[in-house]
């Protein structure tokens, strides 16, 4: 017989066996699931430190993903830099090379520049040697009348510098000095005679010198000199005093002549109040001849160089401005007849006479 029991819970008559059995059930399923529930923890367990570990070898992937990651940005910059420097090193030498090749091509220039003015230079030495061979041959073939000429520009010369004064020159084929200059003063009372002689060779020579002292005794003269474009060793300010004759280049004739002609109007007045004649024409003699005389000539010789430098330092300043003035005037005039002629053009020739700007008109019966 199975035996019942009433449950106190649901009140239902439950038989012992299935009691027993319901707690077997109940005791193994307890334990089944604190089996279960072990296994599931351990698993879970497992499976956490699983996960943690592949946490944190994922961390430490990512560390070394960005270490790489940084190490890859440093290259990179390093590899920037690098480029930059090889741009800025490559710029730097084609630069350079360009510098090198504008040298080098400025001095390729320099040197056919060089080479064509040297060339222009050779041509131009031709051509003065051609121009000079050319004059040489249209000058005048006679060394005789080169020689007239030339006297005759000193004659001019001392003509116009020295009105007061004769001049006698001297007739060809006659026998003399070039020139007598027959020193007058003021009041016409004859002074002295200077006794010219004009040379324009290559070459000096000392027969010269001779000569003329033979022509101032002839002349009966007081002072001889001699005019030379080219001057004796031992005279190189353009003057001096050579043998008891004085020698002068073409450009210091004036300042001499008139240190001489003072040297004979003082001897002249001297002369004028004094009896003794001979006396007084051996001073002068010996006055022109001296150091001292030499010393005050070439004082003054100095003051006329410093005034003829100044002078044509002055001639060049105001040439300048006058050919600036010219210029301006010009434009003025062809500006003022530019009106003129517009205004006459318009209504006619007789509207507007400008003194200065018409026609001059033919004079009756004249061509």
């Amino acid at each position: 017989m199975v035996e019942t029991f009433r449950c106190p819970h649901c009140g239902k008559q439950i038989e012992i066996d299935e009691v027993l059995r319901h707690q077997v059930e109940d005791t193994l399923r307890k334990k089944l699931e604190a089996r279960i529930k072990t296994e599931l923890n351990k698993k879970t367990s497992e499976v956490i430190e699983d996960l943690r570990r592949q946490l944190v070898e994922r961390d430490k992937k990512v560390d070394e993903f960005r270490e790489q990651e940084l190490r890859l940005r440093a290259e990179r910059r390093k590899i920037e830099d690098r480029e930059k420097e090889l741009k800025l090193e490559l710029q730097r030498q084609i630069d350079q090379e360009k510098k090198k090749l504008e040298e080098e091509v400025f001095k390729q220039a320099a040197e056919e520049h060089r080479l064509k003015d040297l060339e222009k230079d050779k041509k131009i030495s031709q051509l003065q040697l051609q121009l000079e061979e050319a004059l040489r041959k249209s000058k005048i073939g006679s060394q005789q009348l080169q020689g007239e000429v030339l006297e005759l520009d000193l004659e001019e010369t001392l003509r116009t510098s020295f009105p007061n004064d004769e001049l006698e020159p001297v007739g060809k084929g006659v026998k003399g000095a070039d020139i007598r200059q027959i020193v007058k003063s003021p009041k016409g009372y004859v002074c002295g005679v200077i006794l010219w002689e004009a040379k324009r060779t290559k070459a000096w020579k000392d027969l010269w010198i001779s000569k003329l002292k033979e022509d101032l005794r002839g002349e009966k003269a007081n002072i001889p000199v001699i005019v030379t474009s080219t001057l004796p060793k031992g005279i190189e300010n353009g003057f001096g005093l050579k043998d008891g004759v004085w020698i002068v280049n073409f450009s210091l004739i004036i300042p001499l002549a008139t240190l001489l002609r003072k040297n004979l109007l003082d001897i002249g007045f001297q002369k004028a109040l004094s009896v003794h004649k001979g006396e007084k024409k051996d001073y002068l003699y010996e006055y022109v001849t001296s150091h001292e005389f030499r010393q005050q000539l070439e004082a003054l010789v100095e003051v006329y160089r410093e005034m003829q430098e100044q002078v044509a330092k002055e001639r060049i300043a105001f040439e300048r401005m006058w050919k600036a003035r010219e210029g301006q005037i010009r434009r003025l005039v062809n500006s003022t007849a530019n009106v003129v002629g517009s205004i006459q053009g318009r209504i006619g020739t007789s509207a507007l006479q400008i003194k200065g700007l018409d026609l001059p008109e033919l004079e009756s019966g004249k061509d």
